[in-house]
């Protein structure tokens, strides 16, 4: 977003914010809702009752669609099956297991590549994604896909569990709702137009948790959408007895949901906590049930998992909803354990299972107010040219940003960096390594967040 629209935004008085942030809402659900939504969202529903051959079948005609699409209208495709035809390579591309895995990186160099010829991207909805690399992913994709989307999920991943779009909700996330050097209420902003509390993840602290659950309760919210780590910060900030008000329920995003969290935030809010998985490039989708059992979304792609039942592997996976840039076998960069053979849900759905989405394992990182402020990869969007970035601190509360710089990265653009980190964080001592590579770890991937115990060097900014 516009480094002036955010600092204008901050200027503003609360209710002008609201009023910003109203309107902003009334853009977006223009974009992801409109008459055909409920139709949508019934035929999904229905759908989850299809029987295994059905679902064999619809899924086989949407792959070959797909398939044949990205083979011959997708440049990057056209490129590689004419390679493998000039070296004499017969294979069929009608064959899901004759294509690479495309890797993440590659999708990030070469993302115009991929949309299909005749789309012109500034006709499409442009969406992006850090990842966790912190490195910016654009995706393209129709407004009918979009709207296809938000029907799935507002198919399962509200009217499963009692709320729907007209729900007051609130949401715990990414996005910098309010400035880092505020010490005051309110850490939030109303969203009038999704009646939806927007609090900050960057403001939890043990002198705030009080004032989080208040706004809670005067706005009436019926269900929360978080980062669990955030959420779980919130709960553990307010104390070993606190109660927040009672909901409906509790949907996690963007990270995995592990126990000790479900256990935590199901006490303080009085209500089953459910697991969601999504990302931005639409080409995987689940949501837990009721029954606890973490429904893969057949229409969203074909994942694909190496590894047998209790083995963890990556995810790879064939989009079947984006036809304007196909992704085909393309690796997530996340991981997960497939569920155990011939799983049957006691919900009646018969939607496949998975048995566990792995994902990032980020740490928190602290601040000197003793705030807990887990992902900050939106400080990364703000077209900083970098590859990578990694944000580790000591128990110093010291920062170092890890730093794989890209085209045009100089003195200034590194002085901006640090000062947009500071305003998401506060003040606190922040040092620069510049890298070639952020180490990665046994699988192959780094942690974006990382807590060491080690004295960081380096000069502190």
């Amino acid at each position: 977003m516009n480094p002036l629209f955010i600092e204008t935004y901050h200027s503003l008085p609360y209710p002008l914010k609201c009023a910003a942030a109203t309107i902003w809402g009334r853009h977006l659900k223009s974009r992801r809702y409109g008459g055909e939504t409920e139709e949508k969202v019934r035929q999904a529903l229905e759908r989850e009752t299809w029987t295994p051959e059905k679902w064999r079948q619809w899924t086989s005609e949407r792959l070959a669609a797909m398939l044949h699409a990205a083979a011959t209208q997708v440049p990057y495709y056209e490129n590689y099956w004419r390679e493998r035809r000039q070296k004499g390579d017969r294979s069929s591309w009608e064959d899901l297991r004759n294509w690479p895995i495309l890797e993440k990186e590659t999708l990030r160099r070469s993302a115009r590549a991929f949309v299909v010829r005749g789309a012109s991207p500034r006709r499409l909805v442009q969406d992006s994604t850090s990842g966790s690399t912190g490195t910016p992913l654009d995706i393209w994709i129709s407004l009918e896909t979009l709207r296809a989307w938000y029907a799935l999920f507002e198919a399962r991943w509200r009217r499963w569990h009692g709320v729907n779009l007209e729900s007051r909700w609130a949401i715990l996330g990414g996005q910098r709702v309010a400035s880092a050097r505020r010490t005051k209420p309110p850490f939030w902003v109303w969203n009038g137009a999704f009646h939806q509390l927007y609090l900050s993840s960057y403001h939890i602290s043990a002198e705030t948790a009080g004032a989080y659950f208040d706004a809670l309760h005067q706005h009436k919210v019926e269900y929360i959408y978080a980062y669990p780590s955030a959420l779980q910060a919130l709960c553990q900030a307010a104390g070993e007895n606190a109660k927040g008000p009672r909901l409906k329920v509790v949907l996690t995003n963007a990270e995995p949901l592990y126990e000790e969290q479900r256990k935590i935030i199901a006490r303080v809010f009085d209500c089953p906590v459910r697991e969601t998985y999504g990302m931005s490039e639409r080409v995987a989708a689940a949501g837990e049930c009721a029954a606890g059992t973490l429904h893969l979304w057949p229409e969203a792609g074909i994942l694909e998992m190496e590894g047998g039942p209790g083995r963890s592997s990556d995810l790879i996976c064939t989009g079947l909803m984006n036809e304007q840039m196909p992704l085909i076998r393309y690796r997530v960069g996340d991981r997960g354990v497939p569920a155990e053979a011939g799983t049957v849900c006691s919900c009646g759905r018969t939607l496949p299972a998975i048995g566990r989405i792995e994902g990032r394992s980020d740490d928190f990182i602290v601040t000197p107010e003793g705030r807990v402020i887990g992902r900050l990869d939106p400080v990364f969007k703000a077209g900083f040219p970098i590859r990578e970035a990694q944000i580790v601190q000591d128990d110093s509360l010291k920062i170092l940003l890890r730093i794989v710089p890209a085209g045009g990265y100089d003195a200034a653009a590194q002085e901006r960096l640090v000062k947009a980190f500071k305003d998401y964080v506060g003040n606190v001592t922040v040092a620069v390594e510049i890298l070639e590579k952020i180490p990665r770890g046994a699988n192959g991937k780094f942690r974006a967040v990382v807590r060491c115990p080690a004295p960081l060097s380096g000069a502190g900014a």
